[in-house]
């Protein structure tokens, strides 16, 4: 049933004020969220299942995400991208062939400042995880505390800082007159 004056669900939201007619805009933090370039996460879980929901909980927060099923992708992956452009690598322990802890110490060779964090879960193998920034046993930590930590490893990522020389101008007495 609908009511005078009710909005129907196709209709956008107004705002009352000077221009009682416009439509809500977004506000000024979301647009300079959309300028910033997104921060790229490689994500490798031998599980299917897991890797989607990994995937699916990174990219709703606004990260790019390159999902990977088996740590020799991953390592293809980090090998074909560009130094500094892969901004986290995000991997399981217990995988076949090869574990994260190997495929973080092998990515690391290739990309020594490529953050790196483990999530496992069996609680008790976080002493596998040694080549990791950071190891997450599944389940102890909410999905929240889990994107809490990546937001603060990419945003610590390690490496040289990038610096602009300025360039240098040569005094030419011959202009100068």
């Amino acid at each position: 049933m609908n009511h005078p004056g009710a909005r129907t669900a196709n209709q956008p939201i107004r705002s009352p004020g000077p221009s009682a007619g416009a439509a809500v805009t977004a506000a000024p933090a979301e647009n300079e969220t959309a300028l910033r370039p997104k921060k790229t996460i490689l994500c490798v879980d031998d599980n299917e299942q897991a890797l989607s929901v990994r995937t699916f909980l990174l990219e709703t927060r606004g990260y790019r995400v390159i999902p990977a099923l088996s740590p020799q992708h991953a390592l293809e992956v980090v090998e074909q991208s560009m130094p500094g452009s892969l901004d986290l690598l995000l991997s399981g322990l217990n995988m076949p062939q090869m574990d994260g802890n190997e495929l973080v110490r092998r990515a690391k060779q290739l990309q020594p400042a490529l953050p790196a964090m483990i999530v496992s879960g069996t609680s008790g193998s976080g002493d596998r995880a040694c080549c990791a920034d950071v190891f997450l046993p599944k389940g102890a930590n909410s999905p929240a505390e889990m994107i809490e930590r990546i937001r603060v490893l990419v945003a610590r990522k390690r490496g040289p800082k990038k610096s602009f020389a300025p360039s240098r101008v040569e005094f030419d007495p011959a202009i100068a007159s």
